[in-house]
């Protein structure tokens, strides 16, 4: 007979593999600091196993990866909106280490990618990065497909000047 509890730790081991860069991109994409991403990543998983040891359950692999990027997302912005994350000041960090492969259109684009507001970073990242759909993103956000595809389309733009006055002034 197989000890339950050592069951489970190798099932959220499993889990953790499977799903830690998924949630690492989102955290980093959201929060821009490499400390705080760290936070919200241990954060995510300390609720998943929280969820499971108190008896939740998922439908499917789906259902677990919207599960994953819904409460990495909220975590987020829990962070982003918490009074002491409001009274810091951020000392300057490198860009991440797994964005740079001595490649500067990956670290102009990252850059690029930061300026913009976290709702359109958010759908970016799910879009381009995750390779949801718009109505798979709009089930996960809790918004109407056609605020994803408006977002998407208005963080395009963003991006597009971005980069545009950044290749125009260097």
């Amino acid at each position: 007979m197989v000890d339950q509890s050592l069951q489970s730790a190798d099932m959220i081991s499993k889990i953790v593999d499977k799903y830690s860069n998924m949630i690492y991109r989102l955290a980093i994409s959201n929060v821009k600091t490499k400390s705080n991403a760290d936070d919200i990543y241990q954060d995510v998983f300390l609720r998943y196993i929280k969820y499971v040891r108190d008896g939740g359950t998922f439908d499917c692999e789906e259902h677990v990866k919207a599960w994953f990027i819904r409460v990495t997302i909220n975590c987020c912005k829990s962070f982003n909106t918490s009074s002491w994350f409001r009274r810091t000041v951020a000392l300057d960090e490198s860009v991440n280490k797994s964005y740079e492969e001595n490649n500067d259109t990956k670290i102009d684009f990252y850059n690029a990618l930061m300026k913009l507001p976290q709702k359109y970073r958010s759908v970016i990242h799910l879009f381009y990065y995750e390779q949801l759909s718009v109505e798979q993103i709009g089930n996960i956000l809790n918004v109407k497909n056609s605020t994803v595809r408006t977002q998407l389309t208005r963080a395009r733009v963003m991006l597009k000047d971005i980069l545009k006055g950044e290749y125009l002034d260097g």
